[in-house]
């Protein structure tokens, strides 16, 4: 598969740090952005790559030379009209990258979604530390994208951190709508019409994916390089996950919750979370919801509280990299239960069904990992699990984290 980076762009709001060059161009860890994306791609035998340039590219042709190809833009197209000068040369869907982004994925995984699905698009996503700032979008249970919500849209108050990570794969159907080379954007002029077609799709993963908007966001991708998690959090190597009980331990304890205006996180989580999130751990939460099988909230209404909690972590800078939840319950004679989700599951903790899961999609070392709960049944599933550790809240869990990063 081919691979086009659009690395036409100036970066003002970063080019105070390293303003000789373009911003795909800065270097960071003693490689130029450019650079680090185009090592990922070959490691993974991506070699067939062209760079779209615009401002100063006379710098990237000067240092990649033949290595790759290149589309000139000779006036500002935005982040697609250079885009028209691929149409009738595609034959094949082909990845399309940002230029201005850090990141080390498995192309091989999004590529098998995306054929699977039959998409027109497959928009990587991930959940990151400033959703509030970000493109959102919404999906449902097969991926496919149903809305779109750019960071000046009117949003709904509560909203799951899916968030546009800049990593695309294309159809070459989709460049016969490029008539001529214009200013177009990527996501509001080319992607987000493929919602009422039904043609957009997602490929949410825990991959690292890091933006260079800012300069705090340049020196926290650069601590990541250095410390091995840009690397490590490729799902082709094995993972490390903390799992993260929800009720009593990231949200207050009500009994069963099922109003959302219930909801209220446990001061000080998301602080913590948020160092989870840096620490190169996933945060996983794994979380018994009986009140579905109970009918007293519904599969959506379980959504809208998660929407919930992943809104008040994101506006503290946190977040979730999943969430498996079990609607089960072993008993019935409730009135208005739902009589097919009332059996003996195996993932109602204390049994590991969810833990499977996780581990499976995830690529998840056990032994490695941590769980964090209030309760004994967290406890128990934990151990039957592997986890190496078990912590009965977040604080504890914090003070341990301390203490790991002060031995480092």
């Amino acid at each position: 598969m081919e691979a086009i980076i659009m690395a036409g762009g100036r970066g003002t709001r970063i080019e105070s740090l390293q303003t000789d060059v373009p911003k795909p161009m800065m270097e960071i860890c003693g490689k130029s952005i450019l650079e680090h994306q185009i090592d990922c791609l070959k490691l993974q035998g991506i070699t067939d790559i062209t760079i779209v340039i615009g401002y100063r590219g006379d710098v990237i042709k000067n240092y990649f030379a033949d290595s790759v190809k290149y589309i000139e833009e000779h006036s500002p197209l935005g982040t697609a009209g250079a885009l028209f000068y691929l149409k009738g040369k595609m034959k094949d869907d082909f990845i399309l990258i940002n230029g201005d982004i850090v990141f080390d994925v498995n192309f091989e995984g999004m590529i098998e979604v995306h054929k699977k699905s039959g998409a027109k698009a497959t928009v990587f996503t991930h959940p990151n530390s400033h959703p509030y700032d970000s493109g959102l979008l919404r999906c449902n249970k097969n991926g496919q994208v149903i809305a779109w919500y750019a960071k000046e849209d009117e949003r709904p108050m509560w909203c799951k951190n899916i968030t546009n990570a800049g990593i695309h794969i294309l159809s070459p159907e989709i460049l016969e709508k490029f008539e001529s080379p214009i200013k177009m954007d990527l996501d509001r002029d080319v992607l987000k019409p493929l919602i009422m077609q039904g043609g957009l799709y997602l490929y949410h993963s825990s991959e690292y994916v890091h933006d260079m908007g800012t300069p705090e966001r340049f020196r926290q991708a650069e601590a990541d390089i250095k410390k091995g998690i840009v690397r490590e959090k490729n799902l082709r190597y094995k993972q490390k996950a903390i799992f993260i009980d929800r009720d009593g331990t990231i949200n207050k304890y009500v009994g069963f919750l099922k109003d959302i205006n219930q909801f209220e996180l446990i001061d000080g989580v998301a602080e913590i979370i948020k160092k989870i999130n840096k620490s190169g751990y996933l945060a996983i939460c794994v979380t018994n919801q009986p009140v579905i099988a109970r009918g007293e909230v519904t599969f959506s209404g379980l959504d809208d509280i998660h929407a919930k909690m992943e809104t008040l972590l994101g506006e503290k800078g946190a977040y979730l990299d999943d969430i498996f939840v079990c609607p089960h319950h072993p008993d019935t004679g409730y009135v208005g239960e739902i009589k097919e989700l009332k059996f003996v599951c195996e993932c109602r903790k204390p049994n590991i069904g969810m833990f499977i899961r996780a581990i499976e999609k995830y690529n998840i070392d056990i032994k490695k990992s941590i769980m964090v709960g209030d309760s004994e049944t967290d406890r128990l599933a934990g151990e039957q699990v592997g986890c190496s550790l078990y912590f009965t809240s977040l604080l504890d869990l914090a003070l341990w984290l301390k203490e790991e990063e002060n031995a480092i």
